[in-house]
């Protein structure tokens, strides 16, 4: 895979305090910001800042994630496909408390979110994620090494076109902030094996 220039990405909501530093960047997230539609919370937000670039036909996008530091609650950052506010999918560390955090995954289709976790340790601060896209199908891969990696989840996106925007968000969903960091921006051809019928 080849590293990305940052230059080719876009915001969506853009934040008040970033630094990009060739290819690294530090977001500071503010109070009260999500990527949620909908399912059992009833609530509706999408104005996590996310920073993205657009990627066409089959691919695997790989970068790292690493919290500079977070003690507060749904404090979270990741990875970001986005089509528009009601289709898209996040991946990400999200902090509970001291002693664990939750690896997890949103996909939303058609206006309402799922939500998949799973506890890993608190003291955990950088995960690399790899999103690989095969037609309307994903696959994501997470590691903490940046060398081995392990799925995480198979999905679809119904209104997935040839052009899709991917790349990073974090956010606070409370009333907190910190600083996420986000680096080793790269893409390729699809790593995902086809599936031979």
């Amino acid at each position: 895979m080849k590293k990305l220039s940052l230059e080719s990405f876009v915001w969506i909501n853009q934040p008040r305090k970033f630094v990009i530093d060739h290819d690294r960047l530090l977001i500071e997230t503010e109070p009260e910001t999500d990527l949620w539609q909908r399912t059992y919370y009833g609530f509706q937000n999408d104005n996590a800042p996310a920073f993205l670039t657009q990627l066409t036909g089959d691919f695997t996008f790989e970068v790292k994630t690493e919290f500079e530091e977070s003690a507060f609650r749904y404090d979270q950052c990741g990875v970001l496909l986005y089509i528009d506010s009601e289709n898209w999918v996040k991946v990400s560390v999200e902090y509970e408390n001291e002693t664990f955090a939750r690896l997890g995954s949103v996909v939303t289709n058609l206006g309402f979110s799922d939500w998949a976790t799973t506890d890993i340790p608190a003291g955990i601060s950088e995960m690399w994620y790899r999103i690989s896209r095969r037609g309307q199908d994903f696959y994501i891969e997470n590691s903490v090494d940046g060398t081995g990696f392990r799925q995480m989840r198979m999905l679809h996106l119904h209104k997935a076109s040839a052009e899709i925007k991917v790349g990073v968000y974090a956010c606070s969903p409370l009333k907190s902030s910190f600083n996420a960091v986000f680096s080793e921006f790269k893409a390729g051809p699809c790593l995902w094996p086809e599936h031979k019928k």
